[in-house]
């Protein structure tokens, strides 16, 4: 089972995450945002009712703002932006999958 067992900043506006399986992977904080899971950025459908994306401007201030990551049980991160953005919520698997491998140390 994907377990990631250690995320820490890297750089300015980057994230490493450890994986339980040795790998590490780097992601930007704009990709992040970006990628952001929750029905608000990707939209959803419930029942037939459906919910449009909003459309998010790079120019909003806070929007790549990092502020803080907690770690939702034992299974996804919810990252914290700038501009007060909290309901996304990282699978381990999707956040691994819109990560980059980097090369280990």
């Amino acid at each position: 089972m994907l377990q990631l067992i250690k995320l820490k900043k890297s750089g300015e506006q980057d994230l490493t995450l450890f994986w339980n399986d040795g790998v590490e992977t780097k992601i930007s904080f704009q990709r992040l945002r970006d990628e952001c899971p929750c029905a608000e950025c990707k939209g959803e459908t419930v029942l037939f009712e459906s919910t449009e994306p909003k459309k998010k401007s790079p120019e909003t201030p806070g929007i790549y703002e990092l502020r803080q990551v907690e770690v939702v049980g034992n299974y996804s991160i919810q990252p914290i932006w700038g501009d007060g953005h909290n309901s996304g919520l990282y699978s381990w698997e999707y956040l691994r999958k819109i990560s980059t491998h980097s090369a280990k140390s």
